[in-house]
Protein backbone atom coordinates (compact mmCIF):
# COMPACT_ATOMS: atom_id res chain seq x y z
CA UNK A 1 0.00 0.00 0.00
CA UNK A 2 2.77 2.40 0.94
CA UNK A 3 4.69 1.75 -2.27
CA UNK A 4 1.62 2.56 -4.35
CA UNK A 5 1.19 5.88 -2.59
CA UNK A 6 4.91 6.62 -2.95
CA UNK A 7 4.79 5.85 -6.67
CA UNK A 8 1.77 8.09 -7.23
CA UNK A 9 3.43 10.93 -5.32
CA UNK A 10 6.62 10.54 -7.34
CA UNK A 11 4.68 10.61 -10.61
CA UNK A 12 2.90 13.80 -9.53
CA UNK A 13 6.21 15.38 -8.56
CA UNK A 14 7.64 14.37 -11.94
CA UNK A 15 4.76 16.08 -13.71
CA UNK A 16 5.24 19.15 -11.55
CA UNK A 17 8.91 19.50 -12.45
CA UNK A 18 8.41 19.62 -16.22
CA UNK A 19 9.65 23.05 -17.34
CA UNK A 20 6.41 24.41 -18.77
CA UNK A 21 6.34 27.89 -17.24
CA UNK A 22 8.42 30.81 -18.55
CA UNK A 23 10.42 31.25 -15.33
CA UNK A 24 11.43 27.58 -15.23
CA UNK A 25 12.42 27.12 -18.86
CA UNK A 26 16.04 28.05 -18.17
CA UNK A 27 16.31 25.24 -15.59
CA UNK A 28 16.48 22.67 -18.36
CA UNK A 29 15.50 19.11 -17.62
CA UNK A 30 17.58 18.65 -14.47
CA UNK A 31 14.69 18.71 -11.94
CA UNK A 32 12.56 16.29 -13.93
CA UNK A 33 15.57 14.11 -14.71
CA UNK A 34 16.40 13.72 -11.04
CA UNK A 35 12.81 12.86 -10.15
CA UNK A 36 12.61 10.43 -13.10
CA UNK A 37 15.75 8.67 -11.87
CA UNK A 38 14.27 8.34 -8.38
CA UNK A 39 11.03 7.03 -9.87
CA UNK A 40 12.92 4.48 -11.96
CA UNK A 41 14.82 3.25 -8.89
CA UNK A 42 11.61 2.91 -6.89
CA UNK A 43 9.90 1.03 -9.75
CA UNK A 44 12.84 -1.37 -10.10
CA UNK A 45 12.84 -2.01 -6.36
CA UNK A 46 9.09 -2.62 -6.45
CA UNK A 47 9.45 -5.11 -9.30
CA UNK A 48 12.25 -6.93 -7.50
CA UNK A 49 10.18 -7.09 -4.31
CA UNK A 50 12.73 -5.18 -2.22
CA UNK A 51 10.40 -2.30 -1.39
Amino acid sequence: MLTSVLTIILILVLLGTIPAWPYSRNWGYSPSGIVAAILAIVLVLMLLGKL
